[in-house]
């Protein structure tokens, strides 16, 4: 490319203009305006590196081909890396923030334009949170035509990278706090001018003043009131009604006739009670926003406690290298006070590391040689030299937040349902504003507009649409500090109404670290350590709890052709023989032999055959989950039925079902049993909820009304359930009930409220005892308070008696 030479489609650069983009730090020379519109769009978006990957200069757009080139640098491959994510075949899934919504009917409106593109095979909005998550195929049509779709209904998408939510809300804040700036100067300069005009001003005085209100209520309307007009004008493009109509109606039709009575110098002026209103109902949105936002910021954004770099381990020493260029199996060096920059395994040091990002406890757990780390968290008191097992998407905390997203575009039933009952309050108050207008020209035709404009103005129904969306996310902050990740819409829907809990034994009620307490050799010819050694070769490549037990004694023998059997045990072949562990039926099958009698039936004892007699029994002892004596109390405190349903075969199952108070439980139990058992109550009317953490659980994990895994689950039962609990204190499982309990109680109270008032206010307001400016505070104040009173639900203690 020349020095004369367009940066951006290489043409060359007329003389005596001035057309710069500043680019990768430069001042790039431009060709046309055009040029510069798609390049400001590139940078803007934060895509600079377009300019980087590209082979060769863009094309020149003309004006018909304005409004769809800025959006085709996003089927670059190496652009859509950071927000576009792979499911099968050809179908992708992009993570967007859409600029532009305001209301819930907002993402109806999104969603039924999108259907008309065949590539889409899904489109989910969050309206708390501006995100979307589209999933297209690939081969169908690219990403850029539907982005530009989604720009010409008037919703623009950003990829919802890390930069692009801190830019998105930064650019949120600036424009919500410059319109509402520019109507609070406008609302208190025509108040002023209002209470001359009201004085006592006559004929040149009051024109005057008349003319000054006008002049300063128009940019209240041409600029602070333009989002209202916008939505309004795409949602009847569409066809669709949005909160935004009544809204953009009430101004406009205020301000016209306001302005009319202003150049005829007959009728009333209203322009006062205009700025007052648009400025009250900016202060709501303002307010909801910064809600979103710090709501936001409480569970979402986790990428972003990742460290850039990170001291890397090698032969020629110690190296600060970017986080982003460590891989499996580095070596890195995580200093007292650090966050660990990957998952990995501890190889030398001990130290404290705290998790609470993860758990939601600040208490510091102690970890050494052998333990994990998890990308994120943070190291306490000595340096730690650490294996990494995971970086970027492949880390824990990446997996929360993807799981987070997940369930912030998920939309639960109730705002579904608030949604649609939103859309058609928004035609009755249409019909109602004409009826009364149509009214009042039959009993006072000079109050007849302002009468209907109060009735338009009061019964807006803001409230309505922000009592559920509001409280959800309140909710869900709050859980997620606990150590609770919603990762799917209908969770706290869910909480409220479980009336029967399944729990699973190992590693749900107990942690799920075994140890072996007893051996008993079957045959005078093998000892305990020779027994314990074929043991360990059988489980040493397993990953299920039981195995962890046997891994000191894993290096004796090398067993191969080993095979795992769900709920069973597992076999294989050392030095020519074939062995089986596991429970006593599995280890004896085929075997001339039967089970022999076991020690005690006080224990969990598992079986070790070979391919002619059984050889030995082992004992093993899990220890009790921290807060599980307390979650079964507080269940059946309120009445909620609790069953274990473990697939033990021993009597340890009983053992822990009488020291945690539980009567209703099933040892043995295998996958289609748990699932049967979970069916049948189902069938009874329970609204059952499963918590369980192995692959075994898996079934009855989907078919439950609610699922929850423990954060130690394999990933295939994360992959299903509809909660994670990260806390390894099952209180925190108690703390989630209780609080879905709130806030459904919450919700209710925002309903009632947004309801109760619209009853109330519309026959006042057809009355005519209610004018515009009393019309804006009462709506403006309906919304406020559901707005903080759903903010109870980020603050309340999740412990708090219901």
């Amino acid at each position: 490319m020349t020095e004369n030479a367009c940066y951006h489609c290489g043409l060359p650069v007329p003389s005596g203009t001035y057309f710069t983009v500043n680019i990768d730090g430069a001042e790039r020379e431009m060709c046309c305006p055009g040029c510069q519109a798609v390049a400001v769009a590139i940078v803007d978006g934060g895509l600079e590196r377009f300019y980087r990957y590209r082979t060769e200069a863009s094309e020149r757009p003309d004006e018909a081909e304005m409004a769809g080139a800025e959006w085709q640098m996003y089927d670059l491959p190496d652009i859509q890396a950071d927000f576009v994510s792979q499911g099968e075949g050809n179908v992708r899934r992009a993570h967007l923030l859409l600029e532009g919504i305001t209301c819930a009917a907002c993402s109806w409106l999104i969603e039924e334009h999108m259907k008309r593109y065949p590539a889409v095979q899904g489109l989910s909005v969050d309206v708390t949170t501006h995100r979307c998550t589209l999933t297209w195929d690939e081969e169908a049509q690219p990403l850029s035509e539907l982005l530009a779709g989604l720009a010409r209904v008037g919703y623009r998408p950003r990829p919802a990278t890390d930069e692009e939510r801190r830019a998105f809300a930064q650019q949120e804040n600036r424009s919500a706090l410059l319109r509402l700036g520019v109507a609070g100067f406008g609302m208190m300069q025509a108040s002023m001018v209002a209470v001359g005009m009201y004085s006592g001003a006559v004929d040149e005085w009051k024109l005057f003043l008349r003319w000054l209100s006008f002049l300063v209520a128009t940019p209240v309307v041409l600029f602070s009131a333009f989002p209202f007009f916008q939505g309004a004008w795409r949602s009847l493009k569409a066809r669709q009604l949005i909160m935004d109509v009544p809204v953009a109606l009430a101004i406009g039709l205020a301000y016209l006739a306001s302005a009319w009575a202003t150049v005829t110098g007959r009728g009333d002026v209203y322009f006062e009670s205009i700025a007052m209103f648009t400025f009250f109902l900016l202060v709501g949105r303002y307010l909801e926003m910064r809600t979103r936002h710090r709501n936001r910021l409480a569970y979402g954004n986790l990428a972003q406690l990742m460290p850039l770099s990170a001291t890397r381990l090698s032969d020629e020493g110690a190296e600060r290298v970017p986080v982003k260029t460590l891989k499996e199996g580095d070596r890195v060096r995580v200093r007292s006070g650090e966050t660990f920059p990957c998952d990995g395994t501890i190889v030398s040091g001990r130290s404290e590391v705290v998790e609470a990002l993860l758990t939601g406890e600040s208490r510091p757990v102690p970890r050494g040689p052998g333990d994990p780390v998890v990308g994120g968290t943070l190291n306490g008191e000595s340096d730690l030299e650490v294996s990494v097992t995971a970086t970027g998407a492949q880390t824990q905390l990446s997996a929360i937040e993807r799981l987070v997203a997940q369930a912030e575009t998920e939309k639960p039933h109730q705002v579904a349902l608030a949604d649609k009952v939103a859309r058609y309050f928004v035609g009755a108050v249409l019909i109602i504003f004409m009826g009364v207008w149509g009214g009042w020209q039959w009993i006072d035709p000079e109050r007849a507009f302002w009468v209907a404009l109060s009735v338009l103005v009061v019964t807006c129904p803001c409230a309505l649409a922000l009592a559920m969306p509001t409280a959800l996310t309140a909710a869900t902050a709050n859980l997620r500090r606990q150590g609770f990740l919603v990762a799917r819409g209908h969770v706290l829907e869910a909480l409220s109404s479980v009336d029967r809990v399944f729990l699973d034994k190992t590693g749900t009620l107990t942690l799920g670290q075994f140890s072996v307490t007893a051996t008993t050799p079957l045959v005078t010819c093998r000892d305990d350590e020779w027994l314990l050694s074929v043991a360990g070769a059988l489980e040493a490549p397993a990953r299920h709890p039981l195995a962890a037990a046997f891994r000191p004694w894993a290096n004796r023998f090398k067993a191969t052709d080993t095979q795992q059997y769900t709920s069973a045990g597992v076999e294989g072949v050392i030095d020519g023989v074939r062995y089986r562990l596991g429970h006593p039926d599995f280890a004896v099958e085929g075997l001339s032999q039967k089970i022999p009698p076991l020690p005690d039936g006080e224990q969990l004892w598992l079986l070790l055959a070979d391919q002619e007699r059984p050889l030995g029994w082992f004992a093993l002892e899990d220890e009790v989950r921290p807060g599980a004596v307390e979650l079964v109390s507080d269940l059946q405190r309120k009445g909620i039925g609790v069953e274990m349903l473990s697939g033990d075969h021993s009597g340890a199952v009983a053992v822990l079902a009488r020291r945690l108070g539980i009567t209703d439980f099933s040892a043995g139990a295998r996958p289609e049993d748990k699932l049967r058992r979970l069916q049948e109550a189902q069938v009874k009317g329970d609204r059952v909820m499963m918590v369980g953490d192995g692959i075994n659980d898996v079934p009855v994990l989907s078919a439950a009304n609610i699922s929850v895994a423990m954060a130690t689950a394999s990933d295939l039962a994360q992959t299903r359930a509809d909660a994670v609990l990260l806390n390894a204190n099952l209180n925190a499982l108690a703390q989630a009930l209780n609080l879905g309990r709130r806030t459904r109680s919450i919700i209710r109270q925002n309903l009632g409220l947004s309801l109760g008032y619209n009853l109330l206010a519309l026959p006042l307001a057809a009355s005519g005892l209610i004018p515009p400016w009393l019309a804006a505070i009462g709506m403006t104040t309906s919304s406020l308070f559901v707005v903080f009173n759903a903010l109870r639900l980020h603050r309340v203690s999740a412990t708090r008696s219901m």
